[in-house]
């Protein structure tokens, strides 16, 4: 820090101030210290700034099956949005969110002085987790359910009502649906819209087909649904892997998409566009997710209290070349 303070002719004080982002140095005088400080590679030691401070300027996220796209995804957002305000992010990833695995996560960010922890909780079993949280970490919830925390999450609902009500209004007298697993809030909501459009609509509700998120459940769920004859011309399925899956099984079987079944998938993954063909899908806005469930979390850090608020963003509707009127 002398060292800097030398070349930017400064105090060691001031570089300390713009160290610490503090108001009282002028512009002119934070860039020749960030200046000295870039040419002499210098790093402020976390650590003793957090001694100072008593900030650590870290968060925590727990999250679960980070392989999945939309976890993954939610956690790259909520890191970004972080680093935009200037924190660092750890990260605990858990085979299973249960009150034991979450307790012990807690207790390992809490050893790393976090400052607050984000929480992505898509299984039903973390609402009932979280409500063990110590009242005295601030805490955010991703994609849980109605519980105990301020909570941050897609309208799952709302994009499934609208693929259900977008392949109904081209013409298709019901739509048929595979779902993701049960004990998930995403695939519990995205079912329970589809549901609702066709019983809203007085269509007759084909029996689920459920599968796990991958391709290859998708795969087998299509065929399944091929080979109970289910007479639907419309498939809306809960995630685009599980669409990946589907139209392969649809195509083996001969069924053109979407001359003879349209078919709609819901994540808007990097490929979708590139299916063949491409694939009508709801886009999540994870970026949206990211920055919303920081700004929950820097008001409690900041010393606000802890409330039930919930905030839901509504997903893009992307409609691609996989959707048409039935033959």
């Amino acid at each position: 820090m002398v060292d800097v303070a030398r070349l930017a002719g400064v105090s060691h004080m001031t570089v300390s101030r713009v160290i610490n982002d503090q108001p009282t140095v002028s512009q002119v005088t934070r860039q020749r210290v960030l200046a000295a400080m870039s040419e002499l590679g210098y790093r402020p030691n976390v650590a003793a700034r957090a001694l100072v401070t008593g900030r650590t300027r870290t968060l925590g996220v727990i999250s679960v099956d980070t392989t999945l796209y939309g976890p993954a995804s939610m956690l790259l957002a909520i890191e970004r949005a972080a680093r935009e305000v200037d924190y660092s992010v750890s990260i605990a990833s858990l085979p299973s969110l249960e009150r034991r695995t979450l307790r012990d996560a807690f207790d390992a960010l809490a050893s790393q002085a976090v400052e607050g922890i984000i929480a992505i909780t898509p299984h039903v079993a973390a609402t009932a987790a979280l409500r063990h949280v110590p009242k005295d970490v601030p805490v955010v919830a991703v994609e849980g359910g109605k519980g105990p925390l301020p909570t941050v999450a897609v309208d799952q609902y709302l994009g499934a009502s609208e693929a259900t009500r977008h392949l109904l209004s081209l013409g298709h007298r019901s739509v048929g649906h595979i779902a993701g697993p049960s004990d998930w809030y995403e695939a519990q909501e995205r079912e329970r819209g589809w549901r609702d459009v066709l019983v809203a609509e007085g269509r007759a509700v084909p029996e689920v087909v459920r599968g796990d998120w991958s391709p290859r459940s998708g795969y087998a769920a299509a065929k399944q649904l091929l080979e109970k004859k289910t007479k639907v011309t419309a498939l809306f399925v809960a995630n685009d892997q599980m669409a990946i899956g589907a139209l392969r099984a649809l195509g083996e079987a001969g069924i053109s998409v979407p001359r003879q079944m349209s078919l709609v998938g819901f994540d808007d993954i990097p490929e979708a566009e590139f299916f063949s063909p491409p694939l009508t899908t709801l886009r999540q806005e994870f970026s949206d997710v990211g920055r919303r469930s920081l700004e929950l979390l820097l008001e409690q850090v900041e010393g606000a209290p802890r409330t039930r608020r919930r905030l839901v963003i509504p997903p893009q509707f992307v409609i691609r070349d996989s959707t048409s009127a039935p033959e």
